[in-house]
């Protein structure tokens, strides 16, 4: 029997044989884990190192020798640390019984299951039992460590999802406070841009930001830090769309905290006179979608209750049922060229985005034909953000994707893309993502399960230009793993994931970049108790 634990006492491997005998492997510690889970894996992690010592007793307890304590099993186990080769003396039973596959009833109307180790090794000491039964407990013992060690992850996962879904008081706060203010306060109603900054929303030569959201607040950090970042401030113009409900809000706060000498405009959807059902695919897609994920995910209580799935199963179908999947503001994107007639270049910007640099020489970017200037995001090792190609986001196993699509393509980023609107208008980028997305939504959303990347991937294949990854640093809501000094040192940072820097579950280290453009001093976000940490 072998016993391997690596430096950083994160992985324990016990080698005994064949079988079982061949792994059994116990990782913890490599990602963020709750209290409560910590507190089992770290069980289980002593469980099995002292496994190995009890093991060695069966021989005493089928009665071949006449060892009765920890000590003496010490002197058996010894050599094998050392590297000797002694001849395994393990009745054959316990690996039969350990390989059985696991019944569940035999272990609930089974004998009584140790609740500790210390339990386990007292029965053990204590009693006159064989090697079969031995190996039973000992099996029903780990699989009640391992239903609970899963019950803890799902836990985790359920709180996440509640927490990241749901809209803070004091955000929601905020957006009352500022509808109020717009119907009281006339300085709330300015018309955004005044009229004689109007000619440069259509003027080619000033530099053209898109922001699509419906937090306030979200919206306000990208404004200002993309304004206070610039050199030339004076060129640059900000569109803001939001929908119906946050536009009164949006235009009062902006209006009340005008970014001069910078250009802002707010426009809700229903300002768009195109943009009215049965006019606009994407629209009647996102109706079909939202049916079809209501029954098929059957709602975050049927999801988290399945026996059978795999945690990071569970988590997926959690993270599926999140409002921004089904908002209108993440697939408007695929719009803009309708959107913005008149423009030829802009560059896209996300709500949980923080500029760090002047990003004008973004249109200095030549792409060659290309429509979409993104960060590749297949060029790292971190494997939740940036080792991320066809296959991690589209079902390979689904014909419709196999057929069309290399798993081992390189994906990119959305949250701060070029898009290059002259070159769009050329091309039927938008028809392949409604196409998709309506393939998708007849195959029960096997195709693809989560937001507008995959269908995004699919529809500008080919169309998209890789730019340096200094002007995209992904995955500040995803991992805590990113350096303060590395993220100081990007262009732009990204809150992707659902640790947002606005939530009670940002990272904390990493959030001070997000609340740097937030003036905590301000009458509205005082009243609302926006708080730095």
């Amino acid at each position: 029997m072998q016993l391997h634990i690596s430096p950083s006492l994160r992985h324990v491997t016990v080698l005994p044989g064949k079988g079982v005998r061949e792994f059994i492997k116990v990782k913890i510690g490599s990602r963020r884990f709750s209290y409560r889970m910590v507190f089992y894996s770290l069980l289980f992690f002593t469980f099995l190192l002292r496994f190995v010592f009890v093991l060695t007793a069966v021989n005493a307890i089928d009665g071949e020798t006449k060892c009765s304590t920890l000590g003496c099993l010490g002197k058996k186990l010894g050599p094998k640390i050392l590297g000797r080769r002694i001849e395994a003396t393990i009745p054959e039973v316990i690996y039969q019984v350990l390989e059985e596959p696991v019944n569940q009833s035999e272990i609930e109307l089974g004998p009584e299951i140790p609740q500790t180790l210390e339990d386990f090794v007292a029965e053990m000491k204590d009693g006159q039992s064989d090697a079969k039964t031995f190996a039973v407990k000992l099996k029903a013992m780990v699989t009640l460590f391992e239903q609970r060690t899963r019950t803890a992850k799902i836990q985790e996962y359920l709180y996440r999802h509640v927490a990241s879904s749901s809209i803070p008081k004091q955000l929601h706060c905020l957006a009352l406070r500022l509808a109020n203010e717009h119907s009281t306060n006339a300085n709330a109603r300015l018309q955004l841009p005044s009229a004689e900054f109007v000619p440069a929303l259509v003027d080619n030569s000033f530099f053209h930001f898109v922001l699509a959201s419906d937090n306030v607040l979200a919206a306000s950090v990208v404004a200002s830090s993309l304004v206070q970042n610039s050199l030339r401030p004076e060129r640059v113009v900000l569109h803001i769309i939001t929908d119906r409900k946050t536009y009164y809000p949006m235009q009062a706060w902006f209006s009340l905290h005008p970014l001069t000498p910078a250009i802002i405009e707010v426009k809700a959807l229903h300002h768009f006179d195109w943009l009215t059902k049965g006019k606009v695919p994407v629209l009647e897609a996102m109706e079909k979608d939202q049916k079809v994920r209501s029954q098929f995910r059957g709602g975050s209580t049927a999801i988290v209750t399945n026996n059978t799935e795999q945690p990071k199963v569970i988590a997926a179908k959690l993270q599926a049922l999140s409002p921004k999947y089904n908002s209108v503001m993440n697939h408007i994107r695929i719009h803009f060229p309708e959107l913005f007639p008149s423009l030829n270049k802009i560059v896209f910007l996300d709500d949980d985005i923080v500029v760090q640099t002047d990003l004008s020489p973004l249109w200095d970017i030549e792409m060659n034909g290309k429509v979409n200037g993104a960060v590749e995001t297949c060029i790292g090792e971190d494997k939740y953000v940036m080792s991320k190609k066809f296959k991690s986001y589209l079902n390979f196993s689904h014909p419709l994707i196999a057929n069309n699509f290399n798993p081992n393509e390189c994906a990119w980023a959305y949250g701060m893309n070029i898009f290059d609107l002259a070159a769009w208008r050329k091309t039927n980028i938008s028809q392949i993502y409604h196409h998709w997305i309506e393939e998708n939504i007849k195959s029960d959303l096997s195709l693809w399960q989560l937001g507008t990347l995959p269908p995004g991937l699919i529809a500008f294949h080919g169309h998209t230009y890789a730019i340096d990854p200094f002007w995209h640093m992904l995955g500040l809501g995803y991992q805590e793993n990113t350096t303060v000094a590395d993220a100081e040192s990007a262009g732009v940072i990204h809150f992707n994931g659902r640790a947002k820097p606005w939530l009670d579950i940002a990272f904390p280290q990493l959030r001070p970049l997000w609340t740097k453009y937030v003036n905590f001093s301000d009458r509205f976000i005082k009243g609302c108790h926006i708080r730095a940490s």
